[in-house]
This record gives C-alpha cells, sequence and structure tokens, in this order.
C-alpha cells in the first residue's frame, strides 16, 4: 500500500524534471542582449532612421534565441548573442546619427555644438569599425558643407553693408562721412548701418566682431589716438545698445597707422579717417593685425 501512495507524488518529480530540463538556456551575455533588443525596440525613431539595420538585429536576435532553445553549447549561444549585440549597438548609432542629421535639416542653422557624441562600442568587429569611420567621414564632410552655406548667407547678409573679404575675414568699412566732423558720434547713416549689422549678428550668435578706429595723419599723435579710439567706442555702443552682447565686440583704435592712402589730398586723408569692422569666423576667432 506504500508504494502505491508514493507513486504518484514520484511521477510529479519526475514531470517537474523533464520540464526543468525543456527550458531553453540562457547566458549571461544572451540576457543582457535581450535587454538591449528590447530597448531598441522601445525607440520609436528605429523605423524612420534604421529599419534595414533593425531587420539585420532582429535575425540575429531571433538566431541566439534558437540556439538557446535548442540547448546549443554556451559558447555557440554567447558567439551568436555578441553578433546579435553588436548589430543592435549599430542599430542605435545609426539611429543617433540619421536624427541629429534630420535636426540640423529641419533647423536650418548650426548647433552651439553641432558635433555628434559618438561612443566606441566594445570590441567590434572589423567591419563595424570601418563602417564607424566612414560615418565620421561623412559627417566631416557635411559640417565642412554646413560652414560654408553659412559663410555664403552672411556674406549674403552683409551685402548692403559692402563687406569685402580680406585675408582677416569680413570687413565693413564704415568711412568719415558716418561720423560728425572731426566728432565720434554717428550720424542718423551710421546708425542704420550699425542696426543692420546688429541684425546679422543677432542672426548669427557664433559670431563676433572686432572694431578698429583710424584716422589720418592731421592733428597731434595723441589727438588722433583718441579719436579713433571714441569712434571705434561710438560703433561699440551702438551695438550692444542695439541688442548686442559686449563680450562678442572688441575695439582698438590705432590712430593714424595703418593708413590706406597717403595723406596728400583730402580725399586720400578721408579715406584714411574710417572705422573698420572684421568678423570672426564661424569658431569666433579674428585674425590679428
Amino acid at each position: 500500500m506504500k508504494n502505491n501512495y508514493r507513486m504518484p507524488a514520484l511521477l510529479t518529480i519526475a514531470a517537474l524534471i523533464g520540464a526543468c530540463s525543456s527550458m531553453p538556456k540562457s547566458t549571461t551575455l544572451l540576457d543582457q542582449t535581450r535587454n538591449d533588443y528590447a530597448a531598441v525596440q522601445g525607440n520609436p525613431k528605429v523605423s524612420t532612421y534604421a529599419a534595414p539595420e533593425m531587420k539585420q538585429a532582429s535575425e540575429a536576435m531571433e538566431n541566439a534565441n534558437a540556439s538557446a532553445r535548442a540547448n546549443d553549447s554556451d559558447t555557440n549561444i554567447d558567439k551568436l548573442a555578441y553578433l546579435a549585440k553588436q548589430k543592435i549597438a549599430l542599430t542605435q548609432e545609426v539611429v543617433k546619427q540619421k536624427s541629429a542629421e534630420a535636426e540640423v535639416a529641419n533647423a536650418g542653422q548650426e548647433r552651439d555644438q553641432m558635433r555628434l557624441n559618438q561612443r566606441t562600442l566594445e570590441a567590434n568587429r572589423a567591419r563595424v569599425d570601418t563602417m564607424m569611420a566612414e560615418a565620421d567621414m561623412v559627417e566631416a564632410q557635411r559640417q565642412t558643407q554646413i560652414a560654408r552655406a553659412r559663410t555664403a548667407e552672411l556674406e549674403a547678409q552683409l551685402a548692403d553693408l559692402a563687406a569685402k573679404q580680406t585675408e582677416r575675414g569680413l570687413v565693413i568699412t564704415l568711412g568719415d562721412v558716418l561720423f560728425g566732423s572731426d566728432q565720434t558720434q554717428l550720424t542718423q547713416d551710421g546708425l542704420r548701418t550699425a542696426q543692420k549689422l546688429a541684425m546679422v549678428l543677432q542672426q548669427n550668435p557664433q559670431r563676433t566682431v572686432l572694431i578698429e578706429g583710424f584716422t589720418d595723419s592731421t592733428g597731434s599723435t595723441a589727438h588722433n589716438q583718441d579719436l579713433s579710439e571714441r569712434r571705434a567706442g561710438a560703433v561699440r555702443n551702438a551695438l550692444q545698445d542695439m541688442g548686442v552682447a559686449r563680450e562678442r565686440i572688441a575695439m582698438r583704435g590705432y590712430g593714424e597707422a595703418y593708413p590706406v592712402a597717403d595723406n596728400d589730398t583730402n580725399q586720400n586723408r578721408q579715406l584714411n579717417r574710417r572705422v573698420e569692422i572684421v568678423i570672426s569666423d564661424g569658431l569666433g576667432q579674428i585674425s590679428q593685425r
């Protein structure tokens, strides 16, 4: 009778052991890969920017899961899980890059720091490294094209101000007629010119300016130095009043130095009485004299 009572219990234990032995295997790497796959599946941008890469990642993930269901060796399971993990990582990277490109295209302007944060994937195979290097090259070319387009756009914006391209960059010259005679105050035409420049600077926040004042050789050296500094200061103050931040404006007075013509005629001396405004490059840098 005791044997009859033990039989159902033994059968139950045997069934549990059989069920456990039929459960699919797993490894730490496979579990991590499944988590990564679940995360990338939940990213709504994947279907838009990385559908082909996601398809490859899904196929690789299914291969790893199939190996686990077949109770393959841990080595085979991890090998397939590693391959799936790399394809998942590649999908994530493609989404990041294409999302950033789309943001730039939609915004139409450079972000303050346009560079993408690219993380190197551990133990990337040679093919993935090559793809990443090619992606970096494409990004660098795109940034160069954007910089050129912005420079062209800036030149177009400054066309009304007769800006000239020089070895120091774009330079705007404010002639003597934009100031009162031997005065430092801007005329109404001078103020309108400053307003146009202020609008351009507000539209290009990465740019800075260097304002340089000059005079002719008439008068004492001290007077000319003071006049050149005060005229440059008048332009700086006008730009600040129009909303340009002080830290974006540098100023220097050179007196009668750096003439653009001989001081032998009234016309030539008038050419030397000027204020030059040097526009920085896209990084806010200006070449000094």
